[in-house]
């Protein structure tokens, strides 16, 4: 008893979370939904009314003639019949138009409450396989039931309150004509009910075959996974995998609707028969004259009326069942609460004046036993190039997630300043940061405004834009493009123009370096590049990094040797430390890895891959 309350409590919430949502996204779209709704509720019982009024005064002038007076006799009638028809009609009109505005609304409504979220929520949720299963289902259903949600609720109220003017009207001929009614239509409702439940469970747990399924689809048809299809001829196998978790999930669902339809068609007997008995009892009181002609026709379509109103309420019940176990997933989603957060009182960040200090830091990514680092200790100098270099998987790349605050470390602190990190604005943090990421993102816009998103706050003049890219390497590429600056970038849409992976690479960079922040982060800055283009991007990083503190994470050893420090990573911890001709002289793993390349070949740029992980 008290898991049903909770239940029916639990319902009453999300409805009340569902209107306010929608209150906040259409408010006087809504209000003229509810007025509606009054009005559409109450014109079935004067319809009713006026029917036997018509039928009524029909009877009473058969048989005298088409005359002028018996037209005059029942025009009133028809005349309200047809009044009542058009306002029926006008209305159905209008409440088409209002939905439509109001779904539209709440859709962006939703949208924008969805991309919200997924901004705010930590990274961390992206290591999570159930978070993308959530976010399928948010994206595929659940943010579209909410309008769906409202309108059954809608209906529901319209209807209840039409079926309880027709109640009115069979109570005044039989006390148990309405419970007859509603028992009718219990059988239906409550099948509904629990195949609600049968096919939200199967949504649930063919979430990610459905995953699967999207993933297949994408390697199948997109242009970064075209090539690599294509020559290893893999489209046959990921066809035939796709064919069969579509026919599993297939035959699944035929199944599942195969025993819901059987079940539906026992309950409908049911409420059929319920019926029946009312119409032989309706028949039985005509033919032994208990009712006028009037009176039959009213009762008739009140009667018919009613179940096909009770079985309409039903439905409603039912489809808000259903669409509120979908709504769950959503308001579970705008539930989700980021671990990293704002202190209550952040300290201001005048600047980075002072060095950069991993203390005693132990961090492991979410869900792996393993940490990535266990104790680690690590001092950036302020105004020094710094280079990472190390084994795949040594920690390299964890350490800028953990600098940009994406993560926090389970143990120790990060310092900038001599203050913990967690003491700032996140915000402001990141300000003070530029970043190339290993795998940066190709932005689909022209080549300005790729460039110009590496600080949206800036004003992005030609000629700011233009230095950024020059300094990356990439105003030469630019300049060919058909357009200049202004050229579309990427073939995803009309008249774009592709890059190759070393040309995205140095766009990238010039987006870095358009957000003039005093500390750089490049995580394979050249990893994309040609030796030449590499060493002439080098001379030119070389006047960038003036004044400023660079992070170099890198494999490249010509990045290395230009560096004021450079520290090796082996397993999490830092192995080896010192300017290029220190390491050499250590004769360490540096100067092995060194060594290695000079004698593969001195000719050309060393470029020695001793590790791109994490």
């Amino acid at each position: 008893m008290y898991l049903r309350y909770q239940q029916f409590s639990h319902q009453l919430t999300q409805i009340y979370k569902t209107f306010r949502l929608i209150w906040a996204a259409s408010r006087y779209w809504t209000m003229a939904w509810a007025g509606l709704l009054l009005v559409q509720g109450l014109i079935p019982i004067a319809s009713v009314y006026t029917t036997r009024w018509l039928v009524d005064d029909l009877s009473s002038v058969m048989g005298q003639g088409f005359s002028q007076a018996t037209i005059n006799h029942v025009l009133l009638p028809v005349s309200l019949m047809a009044g009542i028809l058009i306002l029926s009609e006008v209305l159905q009109n209008i409440a088409t138009l209002v939905r439509t505005q109001q779904s539209e609304l709440v859709n962006d409504h939703l949208s924008q409450l969805i991309h919200q979220k997924s901004v705010e929520i930590d990274l961390a949720c992206y290591e999570s396989s159930d978070y993308y299963d959530h976010l399928n289902r948010i994206r595929n259903g659940a943010s579209g039931q909410t309008l769906s949600l409202i309108n059954s609720v809608g209906s529901f109220l319209q209807n209840s309150l039409t079926l309880l003017s027709m109640a009115a009207v069979l109570l005044s001929y039989s006390s148990w004509m309405p419970f007859l009614i509603i028992a009718s239509a219990l059988p239906i409702l409550i099948i509904a009910v629990r195949l609600n439940r049968e096919q939200y469970r199967w949504q649930i747990n063919t979430t990610t075959d459905r995953r699967w399924l999207q993933y297949q689809e994408q390697l199948l048809t997109h242009s970064m996974s075209a090539p690599e299809v294509r020559l290893f001829s893999l489209g046959d196998f990921f066809q035939t995998s796709y064919q069969e978790i579509r026919h599993r999930l297939r035959t699944e669902q035929l199944n599942l609707i195969s025993r819901q339809s059987v079940r539906r068609l026992v309950a409908s007997l049911v409420s059929f028969a319920m019926t029946g008995f009312a119409f032989f009892w309706m028949f039985e009181q005509a033919l032994l004259g208990a009712i006028t002609l009037g009176d039959l026709a009213l009762f008739y379509q009140a009667l018919n009326r009613s179940q096909g109103m009770m079985r309409t309420v039903m439905t409603n019940l039912n489809q808000f069942h259903r669409n509120q176990l979908f709504i769950d997933d959503l308001f579970k989603f705008f539930d989700l609460q980021p671990t990293i957060f704002d202190p209550i009182e952040p300290q201001p960040i005048s600047n980075i004046s002072g060095e950069i200090r991993f203390k005693n830091v132990s961090f492991r990514y979410p869900g792996s036993q393993r940490f990535i680092l266990n104790s680690f200790n690590l001092t950036i100098p302020i105004g020094k190039v710094v280079a990472i270099v190390g084994d795949n998987g040594a920690g390299k790349s964890t350490l800028t997630k953990l600098l940009c605050r994406f993560y926090d470390p389970e143990r120790g602190s990060i310092e900038l300043n001599g203050v913990d990190i967690k003491s700032f604005s996140i915000r402001e943090l990141r300000r003070r940061i530029t970043i190339l990421f290993q795998y940066p993102v190709p932005y689909y816009l022209s080549a300005a405004e790729s460039i110009s998103l590496g600080d949206i706050n800036r004003d992005a003049t030609q000629e700011s834009i233009k230095t950024a890219a020059k300094v990356a390497g990439a105003d030469e590429i630019i300049q060919r493009l058909p357009d200049g600056y202004e050229s579309q970038l990427g073939k995803m849409f009309p008249g774009g123009t592709d890059l190759s992976g070393g040309e995205w690479q140095r766009v990238a960079l010039a987006r870095a370096f358009f957000r003039q922040a005093p500390l750089i982060i490049l995580d394979e800055p050249t990893s994309a590049m040609d030796p030449w283009a590499e060493m002439q991007w080098i001379d030119r990083f070389q006047t960038v990094a003036q004044g400023r503190t660079a992070l170099l994470v890198t494999h490249r050893f010509p990045l290395a040797v230009r560096a004021d420090i450079v520290h090796v990573m082996k397993e999490g911890q830092i192995v080896e430390s010192g300017h290029h001709d220190e390491l050499i002289m250590q004769g360490g793993l540096y100067a092995q890895s060194w060594s290695a390349q000079v004698n593969t070949d001195s000719k050309v740029a060393p470029i020695i891959p001793i590790g791109t992980g994490k």
